[in-house]
């Protein structure tokens, strides 16, 4: 995609995405229309009534100015004329000439003027009378003025083009809101735009809340409707932060009341299995103790994403921890599960490295990254722990041996209680995402990638370097 396209793209989407400011000022614009379409309505009522657009004194004055002149005939045409061409200034369009008023001035029952386009014929009523005609299929309104032996007629298109004939003259009604209505969708926006300030407010503290940011919002509008929208989020966040808290309580006290319960299951599944001889028996409870690890491991990493939620709420201090110690104490203390497995463990950190954080989160972030890449390698394959800086970072990389997961799927194995569907050893889904919510409290990032060789996954994590404590 072009850049210019691009930018359309991003305007069309501006344009065409609602907003409350735009909505309001549509509805400003339709209030405009209405009062406009009122005076339309007027206007159009006030222009097709039997009386004249052109006023009564108008033609005494073609009748006088007629009768001065009578013994003058050419000035008395001229005069006329200009009079003539006058009215049809005043009240005809320049591309519609049908709209303009006809004039025709008798004296001593002769024409002596009449406009170039009248119709022939006419014969109009006594003075001061108005009359509808119908000559030829057109209809006129004609009003007559007498002044002694003078007799001024003036014929007007009556129907549907009186109505513009009087918009034309009267153009007062229309043109304060036409000229008007461009001018005032600038201040209407700009007024918005300032009543509209405290919603923004809100907004902006809303946006700026993390996700576990359940605390009432601060900014309290003295305004009646925006003041209830207030309280009502933050009521609505009292309930969810009681609910999470009820839910994380039940979390906590659940793992740690099961884990007596299948240490004590274990204690005796491993005295029953030295005392029973039979291979059937053996082999029956081989798999419960199997089961047993299996919900020993998922009780521990429910109990560590638990106590991860609570720390990161409570808002703990981040202190130095020294990541490159950290690695071999862990490396250390998971040596044995390795050599159970056949796997053997190699760390390459040889220079010194600092991250802010917390030890404990910092620990379950490395245990369950080696425990995986134990669990999913074949026996006799190696996992390799890798640290060093890189751009002001501490890079952790973490290399199996074993399947790998497919790249459409990386983006999913975080999400809690997800497996890869060809995974054959048994886990609960939780390692991926207890590592991925440390990450992102420690400020860092994590990325999935193909092991050197082609062969295993590489899991690659990112945290802000600190100072080395003393």
């Amino acid at each position: 995609m072009t850049p210019a396209s691009e930018l359309l793209r991003r305007c069309w989407q501006m344009i065409s995405r609602p907003t409350l400011v735009r909505r309001l000022m549509l509805a400003q614009a339709l209030m405009l229309s209405v009062v406009w379409s009122l005076a339309v309505a007027f206007v159009m009522i006030d222009g097709t009534d039997e009386d004249s657009s052109i006023s009564h004194g108008v033609l005494r004055a073609i009748a006088t100015v007629a009768d001065n002149l009578a013994d003058q005939p050419q000035r008395q045409h001229d005069s006329l004329r200009a009079m003539d061409e006058a009215l049809r200034e005043d009240f005809a369009s320049g591309d519609m000439p049908e709209l303009a008023p006809r004039t025709l001035v008798w004296r001593d029952g002769q024409l002596i003027y009449r406009s170039v386009d009248a119709p022939a014929g006419i014969r109009s009523a006594g003075p001061v009378d108005a009359e509808m005609l119908d000559i030829k299929g057109q209809v006129w309104r004609t009003r007559t003025v007498v002044e002694g032996a003078t007799r001024v007629t003036i014929l007007e298109a009556a129907g549907p083009w009186q109505f513009f004939i009087t918009i034309n003259s009267r153009g007062y009604y229309l043109l304060p809101l036409l000229i008007g209505l461009p001018f005032l969708l600038l201040p209407a926006w700009l007024s918005i735009r300032l009543a509209m300030r405290p919603w923004r407010k809100v907004a902006q503290e809303v946006s700026a809340r993390g996700p576990r940011d359940l605390r009432p919002l601060v900014f309290k509008p003295p305004h009646g409707e925006l003041a209830s929208l207030v309280d009502s989020i933050n009521a609505l966040l009292q309930r969810v932060d009681t609910s999470a808290a009820r839910e994380r309580s039940f979390i906590a006290d659940a793992t740690h009341e099961l884990r007596t319960p299948l240490a004590a299951m274990r204690i005796n599944v491993e005295a029953l299995q030295r005392q029973a001889h039979d291979p059937r028996q053996q082999e029956l409870l081989d798999g419960i103790l199997n089961s047993n690890s299996r919900a020993a491991r998922l009780v521990g990493q429910l109990l560590q994403l638990t106590r991860s939620e609570v720390q990161a709420e409570a808002g703990q201090q981040a202190t130095s921890q020294a990541l490159d110690a950290l690695l071999q104490d862990r490396l250390a203390a998971l040596s044995g599960l390795a050599q159970a497995n056949g796997i053997e463990l190699e760390l390459q950190a040889a220079v010194p490295l600092c991250v802010p954080g917390q030890r404990e989160s910092l620990v379950s972030l490395i245990d369950n990254l080696v425990e995986n890449a134990i669990k999913y390698s074949p026996r006799g394959a190696s996992v390799t722990v890798s640290l060093h800086a890189q751009g002001g970072q501490a890079v952790l990389h973490v290399a199996d041996q074993g399947p790998g997961i497919p790249t459409a799927l990386h983006g999913r194995v975080f999400d809690r209680f997800f497996r890869a569907p060809q995974q054959n050893q048994p886990g609960s889904g939780l390692g991926l995402s207890i590592v991925a919510t440390v990450v992102a409290r420690h400020g860092g990032s994590i990325a999935l990638h193909q092991a050197d060789g082609g062969q295993g996954l590489l899991v690659e994590v990112c945290l802000p370097l600190a100072a080395r404590p003393a």
